[in-house]
């Protein structure tokens, strides 16, 4: 009697998602940016709106505050149904859990993962008039100059628990060198606060750095991805400057498509097939390149894999920086 109820329920549940295939969308889809209008999620994902015309009547909605907290819950409270996404980041999902000690919701298990949008690399970089005084036009000799001077030197970022003061942390940990990390309230009063000479580099987000590399105000010794940046791509990655403990550095603001967690499969093949084909058009290709952000599509299983793999990441970092949230 039992086994035949457990049919019964399988084949409704299946009889269902059947339905809701055939129907979805059938109405517009709420898609949360957990930051500011004007940011580049706010941008990449206005783009990506553009981009799913053809699908679904996509509406942008920006939820601020909290470090992207707030918004995030909100998706990650919303109904399953596949009609609101988030457009979500590396601090919402790796860096917040490994900071904050009270987290509204649980980013492994509160959330369905559709595909990763983008990368951002960030770049390390000094004041130009600092590096050809110093002769730092390498990594291995900034290394060497930090170790010939411990405590000396200083490294800001747009605040304490930043892309770039992770970043700076790591960097410290794998090259056994320690700079003072000088929090700053956004990357821009930090690049600032570089070009004035009140710190001594910062590892700053590729697409505000590009400008003043270009121009010749900051000097970029290396990236810290991977492969070259499209954006500077003259610039080496750290982990090919040959330097030691740098091998595998690899940091990057990436953000991603998400939905709540349970919704039916019968949604997310549909919803992540059109989102990697807006995501291929070049007019989507266009607005990230503006962003110094490379596209990165992956199935929702890698997706939940590198989530995964960042946030073990990000609370190592966290665990022996000993970093707190303000």
């Amino acid at each position: 009697m039992i086994d035949r109820r457990l049919f019964l329920l399988a084949a409704s549940l299946a009889g269902t998602q059947r339905a809701i295939a055939q129907t979805y969308p059938a109405r517009p889809v709420r898609l949360i940016v957990p930051y500011p209008p004007g940011g580049p999620l706010d941008i990449a994902a206005r783009a990506l709106a553009e981009g799913l015309r053809g699908f679904a009547t996509v509406l942008v909605e920006n939820r601020t505050g909290a470090g992207g907290n707030i918004g995030a819950d909100a998706v990650a409270k919303a109904t399953p149904d596949g009609y609101t996404l988030l457009m979500g980041a590396v601090a919402t999902h790796a860096i917040n859990p490994a900071i904050q000690p009270k987290m509204p919701y649980d980013a492994a298990k509160d959330f369905a993962p559709i595909t990763l949008v983008a990368n951002v690399p960030n770049v390390l970089v000094l004041e130009a008039g600092y590096a050809a005084r110093n002769r730092l036009h390498s990594v291995a000799a900034f290394v060497a100059h930090l170790q010939a001077n411990p405590g000396r030197l200083q490294f800001g970022s747009g605040g304490n628990g930043s892309a770039g003061h992770l970043a700076g942390e790591l960097f410290k940990m794998r090259t056994e060198t320690f700079a003072l990390h000088i929090p700053y309230r956004g990357a821009p009063p930090a690049q600032l606060a570089l070009l004035s000479g009140e710190v001594h580099f910062m590892f700053d987000n590729l697409a505000s750095a590009a400008p003043r590399v270009r121009d010749g105000r900051l000097v970029a010794l290396g990236v810290t991805t991977q492969r070259r940046a499209k954006a500077l791509p003259d610039i080496v990655p750290l982990a090919e400057s040959g330097v030691k403990g740098l091998s595998d550095f690899d940091i990057s603001t990436w953000f991603g498509v998400f939905a709540p967690a349970h919704v039916p499969p019968a949604v997310i093949e549909p919803l992540h097939a059109a989102v990697v084909g807006a995501m291929n058009t070049k007019a989507f290709g266009d607005v990230l390149a503006q962003l110094a952000a490379e596209p990165a599509p992956n199935s929702p299983a890698e997706f939940a894999a590198l989530v995964a793999a960042e946030a073990r990441k990000y609370e190592a970092i966290v665990r022996r920086a000993n970093i707190k949230a303000d």
